[in-house]
């Protein structure tokens, strides 16, 4: 009752902020987030790699809050895998070392998992906040997930959680970048069958490892066009250049890939040589928008999702925003989960893509959840 109070009065005051004294306004539009928030960083900041910021939130009405735990990821990240600490004790480091070789990000095969940079409690300065440092191998968007772990005494915990984004950018300049594979890239061999994920085929879509030494000493992935980087083939007949920085093998033959990140530059030569089948791309499809009340099933339909040759597709699903929710049926046509209770809308971000059994793989495609009290 509180909160729709709180909530009529804003609406008020901006319908008539021309009849009401200013200073009422004021007072209704600074009260506290209804819900946890982080505060600090803001949305959109820029920090710098390797930098220690003071992370504060506003519990808003979320009462029973007993720790909140902080996490980076990238921008799209895969997977969020949370890693629960032992009460009393260290991170289960040997847990998350399992764990490193089974959840594999579904562009770049790398290894995802979530490591808490930061436990906080009510006991902390600022309360359930405090100093964490930035990645020092960071470059570009990262988010700051802060996830609030709320009593119910008997009933066990539930979570709530907020996040930003900001800019992560380094103090020190970039020196070099190097592909980081095999010089020459050979891709696929004359004669081999292009059953799906056995070999390289017409039409499969792939991310090159970039790397750049800056002159910190640091070495930072610098893959993603979000960190500045750019590229190039100098034959788009061979290998074509497709956006978020993945390329596509389109032809046999030979080309030459350039990347150019902060005025430097690396290139490096591609030899094709697969089956010449001809092969059209898959089309991902993740669905449209939605808004649904916490607590319902979700169903998320790659049933739209295409293959111009009619072929059957494999298909992959996995989280890239907002926190952690059991995923059912990841590769399948559609995939579910049970909305979260939650105090304030939330949003959560899902990934799609989809491969023919020729081996080519499908863009990315995402859909938003928004998940209402």
């Amino acid at each position: 009752m509180a909160r729709e109070a709180s909530l009529v009065k804003r609406e008020a005051c901006l319908r008539n902020r021309y009849l009401l004294p200013l200073a009422s306004c004021f007072v209704l539009l600074a009260q506290p987030a209804l819900a946890f928030k982080i505060v600090s960083p803001a949305e959109g900041a820029t920090v710098k790699s390797g930098q220690t910021v003071t992370a504060k939130v506003d519990l808003g009405d979320d009462s029973g809050i007993v720790k909140v735990r902080y996490y980076w990821y990238g921008e799209l990240a895969d997977t969020l895998v949370q890693q629960e600490d032992i009460e009393g004790g260290p991170p289960q480091q040997e847990k998350i070392a399992d764990d490193r070789f089974f959840q594999k990000d579904s562009v770049t095969g790398a290894p995802v998992v979530a490591l808490a940079t930061l436990v906080s409690t009510s006991e902390q300065n600022p309360p359930f906040g405090g100093t964490l440092k930035v990645p020092k191998d960071a470059v570009g968007p990262m988010r700051l997930l802060a996830v609030a772990d709320i009593s119910r005494g008997r009933l066990g915990t539930r979570s709530v959680f907020d996040e930003v984004i900001v800019k992560v950018e380094p103090e020190a300049a970039l020196q070099t970048i190097d592909f980081e594979t095999d010089k020459p890239l050979q891709l696929g061999r004359a004669g081999q069958s292009s059953a799906y994920g056995h070999i390289d085929s017409m039409g499969k879509v792939f991310e090159l490892p970039v790397v750049g030494e800056f002159a910190d000493g640091v070495t930072r992935a610098i893959s993603s066009p979000s960190s500045g980087t750019s590229y190039q083939s100098l034959n788009p007949k061979v290998i074509k250049v497709l956006p978020d920085g993945m390329l596509q093998i389109v032809g046999n033959g030979k080309a030459i890939v350039t990347v150019a990140n902060r005025g430097k530059q690396a290139q490096l030569d591609v030899e094709v040589n697969v089956n010449d089948e001809p092969n059209e791309a898959p089309v991902a499809d993740a669905g449209s928008n939605k808004t649904v009340k916490a607590g319902t099933k979700v169903k998320l339909s790659g049933l739209k999702s295409r293959d111009p040759e009619g072929e059957a597709l494999y298909y992959a699903w996995s989280q890239v925003r907002g926190n952690k929710v059991p995923l059912l049926d990841v590769n399948n046509s559609e995939a579910s989960f049970q909305a979260p209770v939650v105090s304030e809308k939330r949003t959560y971000r899902f990934k799609l893509r989809v491969t023919d059994k020729k081996g080519a793989d499908s863009l990315p495609a995402y859909v938003d959840v928004t998940v209402e009290p």
